[in-house]
């Protein structure tokens, strides 16, 4: 696989969500990542997280497993696992013992709550993990209830990415002379960091601390969404006074006194009252036509299987097709660096692909171990 990762080694035991993530990244950007599954399941062509990927089946309570998991991570970059702190201990797979014997290896730990902590051992999914730091309650309408906002900030903004970019960080450093390293990667800490600028408005007193109520969370007219008379949704972003200008020119409110004053917010309720009347009025095709192409920060609200087709999407070939599944596009893009198109996860495992080998485990050992049934 060519791309700026080319070359670098991963083992993933594989978990859920932003582990499998975590994995997808780093093989998109071209490292050569061995999932190890739980013995007798497959990896599914429709799960980008699959992709661009070698696979083992194993079951990695056995003690020859545990042995080829520590002689793979003597051959590999680094390591990324999921489990509950003290699971990979009492498996003998910790960090200690595989940093003693590869003291160059990356140790990513991917946990909701983190190593420590007194929720460390406890079960948790993206709600908890943003209800505790303090995310989802900037989540809601006027100042009525959180509402989730699907599973996108803890398990891959606040998780994912941050251990795909501390994995790349640790093997860099690893790579310009220093050891290696353990990364404590988790998702409260990671969706804390994530709102940095909200608590940053928070200090300089632009919003209130209850749902909704702030001004990019849905409290500002001139940053909402609204319904069309077709049923569909358009979104207006215009913070700034000249972007807030093109919009009230083109909803013929541009003279009207009372959305002179942008920023005042106790006329916010009635303006976005306002503006939901006059956007209601047209389809939603019919206000981006008079919108498109202008800086009024004014676009259409995309529906999941519309996305792909926005033409903005498909000038940028945004989404991409896997065996007939349309999936996101490996992403951020390079001026010089090339990357594979992703592949769909191989219908052979990586002893058949002899991916293995790659990591330094012969044919006739991985052949040994399959006729053990250790290995699936």
């Amino acid at each position: 696989m060519p791309g700026p990762l080319a070359g670098i080694r991963i083992v993933e035991l594989v978990g859920i969500g932003p582990g499998p993530f975590c994995g997808m990244m780093l093989a998109d950007h071209g490292a050569d990542v061995l999932r190890i599954e739980r013995l007798g399941r497959t990896p599914l062509a429709v799960d980008p997280a699959t992709r661009s990927q070698s696979w083992i089946g194993l079951d990695i309570k056995s003690p020859k497993a545990v042995a080829l998991i520590r002689d793979l991570a003597k051959g590999a970059d680094g390591v990324i696992e999921g489990f509950r702190p003290g699971v990979m201990e009492r498996l003998g797979l910790g960090p200690e013992v595989l940093l003693a014997e590869n003291p160059k290896l990356v140790y990513g730990r991917m946990t909701g709550w983190g190593q420590n902590g007194p929720y460390a051992q406890t079960a948790g999914h993206d709600i908890n993990y943003i209800a505790t730091s303090g995310v989802l309650h900037t989540i809601g309408v006027d100042g009525g209830r959180p509402i989730p906002p699907s599973n996108y900030i803890a398990d891959f903004g606040g998780g994912g990415i941050m251990l795909a970019f501390a994995m790349v960080s640790a093997i860099l450093a690893v790579k310009m002379g220093g050891d290696g390293d353990v990364i404590d990667a988790a998702m409260t800490d990671g969706t804390a960091l994530l709102a940095g600028m909200a608590w940053m408005m928070r200090a300089r007193g632009d919003t209130e601390d209850r749902p909704g109520l702030g001004t990019l969370t849905g409290a500002a007219h001139f940053y909402n969404t609204y319904e069309c008379a077709d049923g569909k949704y358009v979104a207006i972003g215009a913070i700034e006074p000249a972007f807030y200008k093109r919009v009230c020119e083109r909803l013929g409110v541009a003279d009207d006194p009372d959305f002179s004053e942008q920023m005042d917010r106790g006329r916010w309720p009635e303006l976005k009252r306002r503006f939901a009347e006059i956007i209601r009025t047209k389809s939603r095709d019919e206000w981006c036509d008079g919108f498109e192409l202008t800086d009024a920060c004014f676009t259409p609200v995309m529906a999941m299987g519309e996305a792909p087709q926005h033409p903005h999407n498909r000038a940028r070939e945004t989404f991409i097709e896997i065996e007939g599944h349309v999936q996101p596009a490996p992403a951020p893009r390079y001026a010089r660096q090339t990357l594979s198109p992703p592949r769909p996860p191989s219908a052979k495992n990586a002893v058949r692909e002899g991916a293995l080998e790659r990591f330094g485990i012969s044919a006739e050992r991985a052949n040994d171990l399959l006729k053990d049934g250790v290995l699936g």
